[in-house]
């Protein structure tokens, strides 16, 4: 059974950088896989902000790009999101994502952009 486990998050003062991680079980490739960052703000849909391919290619949309950078260590089942010059508007729980035949997600972690 695929599960994704996210410790951490918690407060993060404007302009920190906080380093969220994802470690999964069950997954048999892992390298295989693409993997993926989602984040939910209060009252808003949940977005996509960072993807990496099994290859090792990356993608992020423009409200974050040059600021997160999704990275992956397949020896240990575990993919990161280094997220910098956060803003309060990056406030939001951060999910990571999979899709093997069908979405497995992990059960999120808060951060909270605030001085």
């Amino acid at each position: 059974q695929v599960q994704l486990v996210e410790p951490g998050g918690g407060l993060v003062q404007p302009g920190g950088s906080p380093r969220p991680s994802c470690a999964a079980s069950g997954i048999f490739t892992f390298s295989i896989y693409p993997m993926r960052w989602y984040r939910q703000a209060p009252g808003k849909q949940r977005e996509l902000v960072a993807t990496t391919t099994g290859g090792g290619g990356t993608n992020y949309p423009d409200p974050v790009k040059g600021r997160f950078t999704i990275s992956r260590d397949n020896a240990k089942n575990t993919v990161y999101l280094q997220m910098n010059s956060l803003k309060p508007e990056d406030t939001a729980v951060y999910y990571c994502n999979v899709y093997i035949i069908h979405d497995y997600w992990g059960q999120g972690t808060q951060v909270t952009v605030s001085s």
